[in-house]
């Protein structure tokens, strides 16, 4: 799903002010829930799902070759089949570890977080849209740093499963 089309679903919603909308497509996951009074926010909330084809798009700087990459035939190593499960990010945006710039992070490095949780927030074009965890795990890996922008299928966060 591209951004335009996220876009316009958001407006949809606001348009005919429906209360929710709910779409979940090749492992994404999307739903905006609107219907606020008059002059108040409106929440959106994005919620990423099980997407390894996402977590592949992004490439690390560097060089680092992603983990089961070594090539055809080759036996799987240790190290990426302990590979974290990773998160990624469902849009383009600005990643926040926090609700608020004097509040505590939503997880940190060593944190058990369940599914469902949220994770971070990534803001888009001034909305808000809470990251949740997709599977049940201990969070190895943050990647970007707080208020750092973010691409569309960019890891956020490695979760080692239990």
């Amino acid at each position: 799903m591209t951004y335009d089309q996220i876009k316009e679903l958001i407006q949809i919603v606001s348009e005919r002010h429906l209360h929710e909308l709910e779409i979940e497509r090749s492992g994404f996951r999307l739903k905006i829930t609107g219907a606020a009074p008059a002059g108040a926010p409106v929440e959106y909330r994005v919620t990423a799902a099980p997407a390894a084809p996402l977590a592949m798009a992004y490439a690390p700087p560097g060089g680092v070759e992603a983990p089961g990459a070594a090539g055809p035939g080759s036996a799987p190593t240790a190290a990426a089949e302990a590979a974290p499960h990773l998160i990624a990010s469902p849009i383009v945006g600005t990643f926040y570890s926090s609700p608020s710039p004097t509040a505590d992070p939503f997880v940190r490095v060593g944190d058990r977080v369940r599914k469902g949780q949220v994770l971070c927030i990534v803001e888009a074009m001034k909305l808000m849209n809470e990251i949740e965890c997709d599977v049940d795990g201990i969070v190895v890996d943050i990647h970007p740093r707080n208020a750092q922008p973010v691409e569309f299928g960019e890891p956020l966060f490695g979760i080692r499963l239990e």
